[in-house]
């Protein structure tokens, strides 16, 4: 099955600008960590960023690391996303936000093997974090798959802001018109509700940034147990991570 990550991507956040390709380990961004991550999985990467010139560098990015490229609207990211997969013959794609360094390579082959096997019968398969969709925690170790068709029938039933912001948010809070299939976590996750691996401030990257370092030393794709090990045997992150995320 042809299976193709699509990377949603932009330089022009207010709260840190340009994050996604700022220095972040051993001399690579956040993208090309990510970019490298994905490869080992599948060749099959869109990087789907707007029109805005601000933007530019994005383009310039998925040339030198040999990957495509769509630009789109800015603000209608559904329409980004099912123009991306249109113009690239992406039936079937894994939507990644760019600015998570720790998604978790296991869970990805996971959420693949759940494609392969049954993304005839299912619109959306992602996972369940303590009762919420991944997408809408700030961990940030999770992807989501998602159809063309599930995407363009969304834009059929709803011209809303909120739905062409957040494209797959129509899909799981409307369970019944998508057929959807959530995946469990792991337990270790139960009692670790405040870890915030997401990034969106320059406290964010920080914390990624050294808990990224330390844990890569000894393996370039750290599971989520190992991070959330990391994590408690250094619980002074989670005060400033429960700050970022209240």
């Amino acid at each position: 099955m042809n299976i193709t990550f699509i990377i949603q991507a932009r330089l022009g956040s207010t709260r840190l600008p340009g994050k996604i390709l700022l220095p972040f380990y051993e001399g690579k961004s956040i993208l090309e960590l990510m970019i490298d991550k994905l490869s080992v999985v599948s060749k099959n990467i869109v990087l789907a960023t707007s029109t805005n010139e601000l933007d530019n560098g994005l383009e310039l990015f998925a040339k030198k690391h040999c990957i495509v490229c769509f630009r789109g609207d800015e603000n209608d990211v559904l329409s980004r996303f099912i123009d991306a997969a249109s113009e690239n013959d992406v039936r079937h794609l894994i939507r990644v936000c760019s600015d998570n360094p720790f998604l978790d390579l296991e869970s990805i082959r996971t959420l693949i093997s759940s494609i392969e096997t049954s993304s005839e019968a299912y619109d959306y398969i992602s996972f369940k974090v303590q009762g919420s969709p991944s997408i809408k925690t700030h961990y940030g170790f999770w992807t989501e798959y998602v159809s063309l068709s599930a995407l363009e029938k969304v834009k059929q039933l709803t011209s809303e802001n909120l739905y062409h912001e957040h494209v797959t948010n129509y899909i799981y809070t409307h369970p019944d018109m998508f057929r959807i299939k959530w995946l469990p976590v792991c337990d270790t996750l139960n009692d670790s509700l405040h870890i915030r691996l997401t990034i969106d401030t320059a406290e964010d990257f920080k914390n990624a940034q050294t808990v990224y370092s330390d844990l890569c030393q000894s393996d370039p794709y750290p599971t989520i147990k190992a991070i959330v090990d990391y994590l408690n045997s250094h619980p002074f992150y989670y005060q400033s991570m429960h700050n970022q995320i209240i």
